[in-house]
């Protein structure tokens, strides 16, 4: 089978401008929806104070003390601000997806797929997402991009 660089043709060729003028703006939507999850999981951790999280995370048989959830802190609320802006993207989304693949094999596995028993499908999905973001980088819209260097 000849494999070929160019895009298939729309169904309704005049979808074509509208396609033109939205897909360059994708991938930031996709970096703007991760970033924005992990704003928000990293603020409940900045309100809880890293004291608080490192007892919320040995409530959940993680037992690494107050550095670490100072570390998740950080990860996910600079990274997930960074992620959004497209700077030092492939880092913290890296770290991320790491983040992501302890939680879903090492701590959630054992409890099944679906999140709503505390399953690990939450967690994949994200990990994923994530890792698929490290291996692309910041795209055309990022400040990697406008700096001309990255991470």
């Amino acid at each position: 089978m000849e494999q070929t660089d160019r895009e298939p043709k729309l169904l309704l060729p005049s979808l074509q401008p509208f396609c033109d003028a939205v897909i360059p703006w994708t991938w930031p939507l996709v970096r703007l929806g991760v970033g924005w999850l992990l704003i928000v999981h990293g603020w409940g951790k900045i309100l809880r104070g890293p004291a608080a999280q490192a007892e919320v995370l040995v409530h959940d048989g993680i037992h690494l003390g107050i550095p670490f959830a100072a570390f998740l802190t950080v990860i996910e609320f600079v990274g997930g601000i960074c992620i959004v802006l497209g700077l030092f993207t492939r880092f913290f989304a890296a770290a991320i997806a790491l983040e992501m693949g302890y939680l879903t094999f090492i701590h959630y596995w054992h409890n099944g797929y679906s999140w709503l028993h505390r399953g690990y499908e939450y967690t994949l999905l994200w990990g994923i997402i994530a890792l698929a973001i490290a291996l692309r980088g910041g795209g055309p819209y990022s400040l990697d991009r406008k700096l001309g260097r990255e991470l």
